[in-house]
């Protein structure tokens, strides 16, 4: 067994688009638009698995977006998607310059929670070790849930 693909789905393309590709460095990969079932699939790959010649491999984020207006609370009680990152400071740090909540502080040097615009829980992970604690992150307060 060989894990494929994660999907969301999300109220404006645009949006998200903006923010998983834009903000998080992820690309897409490949576009499905079914007019017959009335929704578009968009597949993305994570920076290192695009740059690695593997996003046909890789595990990819599916974007569907359902072109008949539906309402979507909490992502379909979705829990969050996980990508590991070099430096979750430097991470945090762009996403929150870029106007990115972080909902969850990476006070421990390794973990941290952000939302994408369609409210799904995103957790980033430091690659290999924790990093030492530091300021602001080691003191900064919870923002919202995650």
């Amino acid at each position: 067994m060989r894990y494929l693909h994660t999907m969301v789905r999300v109220k404006d393309v645009d949006a998200s688009l903006d923010f998983y590709c834009n903000k998080l460095g992820m690309t897409e990969v490949r576009r499905i638009d079914n007019d017959k079932g009335r929704f578009t699939l968009i597949f993305l790959a994570a920076s290192k698995d695009e740059a690695n010649g593997r996003a046909s491999k890789a595990p990819l984020l599916e974007l569907t977006y359902n072109w008949d207006p539906e309402e979507y609370d909490g992502g379909r009680n979705f829990g969050h998607l996980a990508y590991e990152v070099d430096d979750i400071y430097e991470t945090c740090a762009k996403l929150q310059e870029q106007g990115v909540t972080i909902n969850r502080p990476p006070r421990d040097g390794y973990m941290a929670f952000i939302k994408s615009p369609d409210n799904i829980s995103i957790e980033l992970l430091q690659k290999g070790e924790a990093l030492a604690a530091q300021d602001p992150w080691a003191s900064m307060e919870n923002t919202g849930t995650w």
